[in-house]
């Protein structure tokens, strides 16, 4: 008998090798969870327990922390306003501009103050029509100003010389050591409102053109103001010897027309009634015509006839001749109309007179 031996398989990896390989894939090493863990990695773990609502309340609350911290630095004394720079003053008050400025920076400090509302605050001072503020920390505030610049002087109703800019802002009275401009302005609207301030403005530049054409001309100095009321009737008022004399120039011709109305004063002035002359009317550009003070063509016929009355009176009775009454009362009412050198609404004898 042949015995049948039965070969093993060699792949098949049954039984306890099979176990033991089975067992030995399963098995990994074990890594410690403190190795190579960063602090960043479990700050994110631990925050990731946290509820949102609890990360909000800790933003704001640090939100508040720094928000109060940086208020309390900057109102600390360390920022406490203690100089005051001021440039480009020159007629505008230094003691004004520190006060407004340390009024209102005190409560605030340096490192919080408002410029632009100060600088504003600034600006409605007279003289100032521009304030450039900045801060000097720690302490400090610079002011820069631009001041506004007095281009006439306005004589008031209630009689006050006041300093205009061409803006028809007031800007202080005249000063007696202020050099006097070579006439004034008179006619001011002063009501308030910008319809005034529109007027009073049209005013300025209409008076700025006079003083230049007339003082090209040489005629300034022998004016002693210049009535703009109604532009569209300027009138001026002489000046020196000629104080009483009134000149009507209409709205053309200003300059030419004021040469012409000199021409003819001086053409009178050596005449009986030179003296007597109370304006000099060229509104309507034809031609000159010379007014007389109330009363002076009369008073010559009145005068005559009661000095021969006295003469012949006095020569009968041999006393000295008396001054009549009606030329006492006539000589009284001249003075009072010369004294008057604004009254506009004085009764005159026009004559016309035929330009050169």
């Amino acid at each position: 008998m042949r015995e049948q031996v039965i070969p093993q398989k060699v792949g098949n990896r049954s039984g306890v090798s099979a176990r033991r390989h089975s067992g030995g894939a399963a098995q990994r090493p074990v890594r410690r969870e403190s190795e190579g863990v960063s602090l960043g990695v479990r700050v994110r773990t631990l925050l990731g327990y946290v509820p949102i609502l609890l990360k909000v309340i800790i933003a704001i609350a640090l939100g508040v922390l720094v928000f109060a911290g940086y208020r309390a630095a900057s109102a600390a004394s360390f920022f406490q306003v203690r100089n005051v720079e001021v440039q480009g003053e020159s007629r505008a008050s230094l003691q004004d501009v520190q006060a407004i400025v340390k009024r209102e920076v005190i409560r605030t400090g340096v490192w919080q103050a408002d410029l632009d509302d100060l600088s504003e605050k600034l600006e409605r001072l007279p003289w100032i029509r521009n304030a450039v503020v900045s801060r000097v920390l720690p302490d400090g505030i610079r002011v820069r100003l631009v001041e506004r610049e007095p281009r006439a002087v306005v004589r008031t109703a209630a009689g006050r010389f006041i300093w205009v800019d061409e803006d028809a802002v007031m800007l202080g009275e005249m000063l007696p050591v202020d050099q006097l401009p070579p006439f004034f302005l008179r006619g001011w609207n002063e009501d308030e409102g910008e319809a005034s301030r529109s007027e009073n403005s049209e005013r300025v530049r209409k008076f700025m053109q006079l003083r230049r054409d007339w003082d090209a001309a040489g005629l300034s100095e022998r004016i002693s103001e210049v009535n703009l009321i109604d532009l569209r009737d300027v009138r001026a008022q002489l000046a020196g010897d000629d104080s009483q004399i009134e000149v009507r120039l209409g709205s053309q011709d200003l300059g030419k027309r004021l040469q012409q109305a000199l021409e003819v004063l001086d053409e009178q002035r050596n005449t009986p009634r030179g003296s007597l002359i109370s304006y000099i009317d060229l509104n309507q550009g034809k031609g000159a015509i010379v007014g007389f003070v109330s009363g002076a063509h009369a008073s010559s016929r009145v005068t005559a006839k009661d000095e021969r009355k006295a003469t012949a009176t006095g020569s009968e009775r041999g006393a000295p001749r008396p001054e009549p009454k009606a030329v006492q009362k006539d000589k009284k009412k001249d003075q009072e109309t010369k004294a008057n050198r604004n009254d506009r609404g004085t009764e005159a004898i026009p004559r016309r007179v035929r330009p050169a």
